[in-house]
């Protein structure tokens, strides 16, 4: 029920932080899996990771905001791999600051990453997901998918959108086969955020509001996903799985 072997997976945003714990954990699993971002010396790095594993994968760069750069990841994939059949979108990007002060430059750039990056993704791999037959969608949202924080007003409404993002699809790719779900990680300490919350009084009232009083690790999310690329969840769609340590759960923890 949760093997991946034979599987392609692509993981979007798979070179660092959340991501690269999901493409490792669906390495292990067996399947084959390409990540990719804009950094050249991070994909070698995962990649070389995937292969000494024993899975197969492909080095090749991708900007999300740019749909010329997607399409040209998704055709070297398709030449080397024949098609595709898992597709994470793990990309984003997140910068604090009042509301009022944000430009729309900025806001722009931080929708483009964290949205529209993935409609751009989902478009792209479609034929592909659905030619499998099985094919697995998986966005990663966020607690800001389901509650505002201070000062990143962008990022939250962005993955506010991803998740209703997630829905839809859903719905309308249901009678393809495919499924298309959402994980939200709690607070997991990355390269994107943890200048926000390392050693900061933000980063402790989280610590407070978690039931578990710890922040998560990268690989406490790989049994979510594992179970939303796999065939345990072939009537799993439109959701959002919270792996937070309680956060979304919490009223009062004293």
């Amino acid at each position: 029920m949760f093997s991946l072997a034979g599987r392609v997976a692509v993981i979007i945003g798979g070179t660092s932080g959340i991501g690269k714990g999901i493409a490792l954990a669906l390495a292990e699993q067996g399947a084959n899996v390409i990540p990719t971002g804009r950094r050249s010396e991070q994909i070698h790095e995962v990649c070389n990771q995937i292969e000494t594993a024993g899975g197969k994968t492909l080095r090749h760069p991708c900007d999300v905001t740019k749909r010329e750069s997607m399409d040209k990841f998704r055709d070297a994939v398709v030449e080397q791999f024949h098609g595709t059949d898992i597709l994470v979108y793990a990309a984003g990007c997140t910068a604090r600051k009042p509301t009022l002060d944000v430009p729309d430059e900025e806001w722009a750039e931080l929708i483009d990453a964290n949205l529209t990056g993935a409609l751009r993704a989902a478009q792209a791999f479609y034929p592909m997901l659905k030619a499998s037959g099985q094919g697995r969608v998986i966005h990663v949202a966020s607690l800001g998918s389901h509650l505002g924080f201070q000062e990143v007003t962008a990022y939250c409404a962005a993955k506010t959108g991803l998740f209703s993002l997630t829905r839809s699809l859903a719905v309308e790719w249901a009678r393809e086969g495919i499924c298309v779900n959402a994980i939200a990680p709690g607070i997991f300490p990355t390269e994107l955020n943890s200048h926000l919350i390392t050693g900061t009084a933000r980063g402790q009232e989280m610590l407070r509001r978690t039931p578990m009083a710890r922040f998560g690790k990268p690989e406490e999310l790989a049994g979510a996903a594992v179970l939303l690329a796999g065939p345990a969840a072939s009537y799993i769609t439109g959701q959002c799985i919270a792996v937070d340590g309680g956060y979304l759960a919490s009223g009062v923890n004293t």
